[in-house]
């Protein structure tokens, strides 16, 4: 990756974090010093059981998604488009340890690496972590919530209309197999479903 990339990678951070509160220079060279832009190619693991729980990871381009396996399925737990942090399941009183959770690249993706040793430090040394870390909680806290409400919703074509309805973005973007995994349906339910919503749209 080219150094002017990886400048750009890590102001992509920068921005977002001064989006949610003022930031101040010792706050920043923590960042531009500790973290580490990465490219990530389509299909390839960001972080798999066999690795360590290091990190979390701002996505700023690409297309990412966290699964679990239950047997030899595969169950799609979220979706990023970018602009937006990312990371493996993790209990705050355990100790940094391999996750169950999968995360992917469906597309070549842009992220940045912060460790949480890192994460640590900024929110022993920089106030403004308090108010970025709750800001960032919140909205963490917000898309699970829309995600448990799509996953109680009894009906698969309704779960599928709730899905487009609560994400702006190109769905055709995302591999069908894993918007039915993370529906909860089989990939022909989805199809049927698809191909009646367009009968019923000409």
């Amino acid at each position: 990756m080219l150094e002017s990339r990886k400048v750009f990678l890590v102001n992509a951070v920068l921005n977002y974090f001064s989006s949610l509160c003022p930031i101040t220079p010792g706050f920043i060279q923590e960042i531009e010093k500790n973290v580490e832009p990465l490219l990530i190619r389509k299909n390839k693991y960001i972080l798999s059981p066999i690795d360590n729980n290091d990190y979390v990871f701002f996505v700023v381009s690409g297309l990412v998604r966290g699964f679990i396996k239950d047997g030899n399925n595969e169950i799609t737990t979220w979706i990023s488009l970018g602009d937006e942090f990312i990371g493996a399941i993790q209990h705050p009183d355990e100790n940094i340890q391999p996750s169950i959770e999968y995360l992917q690249a469906l597309e070549n993706s842009e992220l940045v690496a912060i460790p949480h040793v890192l994460i640590d430090k900024l929110y022993a040394s920089y106030q403004e972590t308090n108010v970025i870390g709750r800001k960032i909680l919140a909205l963490q806290y917000h898309a699970a919530s829309e995600r448990a409400i799509i996953a109680r919703i009894p009906s698969a074509e309704r779960r599928y209309e709730k899905f487009l309805e609560l994400n702006s973005f190109d769905v055709s973007r995302v591999p069908l197999r894993c918007i039915a995994s993370y529906l909860g349906m089989r990939l022909e339910t989805l199809s049927r479903i698809r191909s009646k919503l367009v009968r019923e749209l000409v």
